[in-house]
């Protein structure tokens, strides 16, 4: 019955496409039925069904959840206050001698709203309606611009401090801690901060050439229509856009480099947005029921995924599928790189079906462990499976974007021509990631993670004597006020 988790995680691909049901209903249901299979056959104990509760309680206590809400509050505050139109007219005002405008101004922002909005979806809805408009007005192709909407709601998945390196963060760590576990190594568990680190010239390099790509074909593409110039912003906006920008600048900059925890840089995020509602007086009761609804069914869906998927994942770690994809793997008798291949193309087909969050909570924690006992460059890997995510998600047809995009836009998109808009924007990626694969010196390493010789353990001295520096660490991290100190490089959110 080892092989069961792999038939449950095909059930639930399946289902998603041909039922169309939230994915939270779909996990619950293919746990639920298979776990009542495995007790009927006896390959499960019923005491699976009785540890759910303790398990989701336990869950449920991390302080890293707590940045969750007040990060799609932010995003919410953003999406529904005039700010991103204004932050849209004054981009495009300020890019305006590069011929590239507008995609130009549509990609700063969502650069600036991608790590708040939450997932992939959410970026499209906010694109969508701000974006693609004024696309249209300037006589940009609709192929172009659906194009440039799915590259950029993409960028959230490798822009740190988003909520998918948050999360992607903390599942890391907990493979990671299984994967020693397993070998007994002695070494520094990687955290959330090494991932965010260790994206920034990744992220950097994809960035300037999505960039680069997004000019060069505005300059190269001929206007369709004529078009009147979009009215000069005042200087009223101006001094908005340049605060506002420079606010989400500080505060996700302060988390990236460990200067703010995550659930703090949120919550100022949130006080300051809300503070200039009520100053500007455009945040009306309408407006604020809006933002709070948006901010619950977001926040209701993604703790809703989370649950579903820890169910999900017990009832398959209970089937002994992790264990056998262990197995597995080291039956192959592969080297470190040929195997990490593997369990990115499973990552990037997987990806074709699932969005990022459920890739986080159900997929990576089943099949980074096993990984992480070959490969110990765990920033390295985590990174890569952030270029993965992103790339999959605009593969068409059935890329996660390109679905999402062309659900939002009421116009009709030839599917043959949104993939050669596509094209230069997957080569770029494919690029980016290719280069990641072969110089892993390009994630850059916050303290770098030392194994001992051979991967063996250290001696019982040196491994005690890493265990009182990293409880040191927490401690620090935990009490900083006790140091009347900035928590610099403290892991957000923990």
């Amino acid at each position: 019955m080892s092989g069961a988790g792999i038939w449950m995680v095909a059930a639930v691909g399946a289902l998603l496409l041909a039922t169309g049901l939230p994915a939270w209903m779909v996990l619950i249901g293919v746990a639920l039925v298979f776990s009542i299979g495995g007790i009927a056959l006896g390959a499960v104990s019923l005491s699976l069904l009785t540890a759910i509760p303790a398990r989701l309680i336990g869950l449920l206590e991390s302080d890293l959840l707590q940045a969750l809400p007040l990060y799609v509050l932010m995003g919410a505050l953003l999406n529904h206050l005039p700010l991103a139109q204004t932050l849209y007219r004054v981009g495009g005002r300020a890019f305006a001698r590069t011929g590239a405008g507008a995609p130009l101004a549509g990609l700063a922002l969502s650069v600036l709203l991608a790590p708040m909005n939450g997932s992939v979806g959410a970026s499209v809805a906010t694109l969508a309606r701000v974006v693609q408009p004024r696309l249209d007005a300037e006589g940009v192709p609709a192929e172009r611009g659906a194009a440039m909407v799915c590259v950029a709601s993409t960028l959230g998945v490798v822009v740190p401090p988003s909520l998918v390196l948050i999360l992607l963060g903390d599942a890391m760590m907990r493979a990671h801690t299984e994967a020693l576990n397993i070998t007994h190594a002695s070494m520094r568990i990687i955290n959330t901060q090494d991932i965010f680190v260790g994206a920034l010239a990744p992220a950097g390099v994809l960035l300037a050439l999505i960039a680069a790509i997004t000019w060069w074909l505005a300059r190269r593409g001929a206007r369709a229509t004529a078009t009147r110039p979009a009215p000069s912003p005042g200087w009223r906006d101006r001094i908005v856009a340049v605060v506002t920008a420079l606010l989400i600048v500080a505060l996700l900059g302060a988390v990236t480099l460990g200067y703010l925890y995550a659930v703090e840089a949120a919550a100022v995020g949130g006080v300051a947005l809300f503070v200039f509602g009520l100053a500007s007086r455009t945040l009306t009761l309408a407006v604020l029921g809006e933002v709070l609804r948006d901010t619950m069914a977001i926040t209701g869906a993604l703790f809703a995924l989370l649950v579903a998927a820890t169910v999900f994942t017990l009832a398959l770690r209970t089937f002994g599928t992790d264990r056998w994809i262990a197995a597995v793997l080291a039956d192959l008798g592969w080297s470190e790189y040929p195997t990490l291949l593997l369990i990115l193309l499973v990552l990037g087909l997987c990806a074709l079906v699932l969005d990022a969050f459920e890739m986080i909570f159900v997929v990576v924690p089943v099949v980074m462990p096993p990984l992480l006992v070959l490969v110990h460059n765990v920033t390295w890997v985590a990174v890569l499976t952030l270029l993965v995510l992103e790339a999959s998600f605009l593969i068409p047809p059935f890329g996660y974007a390109v679905l999402m995009v062309r659900n939002s836009i009421r116009q009709p998109l030839s599917m043959k021509r949104l993939s050669r808009a596509l094209l230069p924007y997957l080569v770029a990626q494919l690029c980016v990631l290719a280069l990641v694969l072969a110089e892993p010196g390009l994630v850059w390493q916050r303290n770098p993670i030392e194994l001992s010789p051979g991967g063996a353990a250290k001696s019982e001295e040196e491994g005690r004597e890493m265990l009182e520096r990293q409880l040191d660490e927490q401690l620090e991290q935990t009490h900083p006020e006790d140091e009347g100190a900035t928590p610099s490089g403290a892991t957000p959110g923990q």
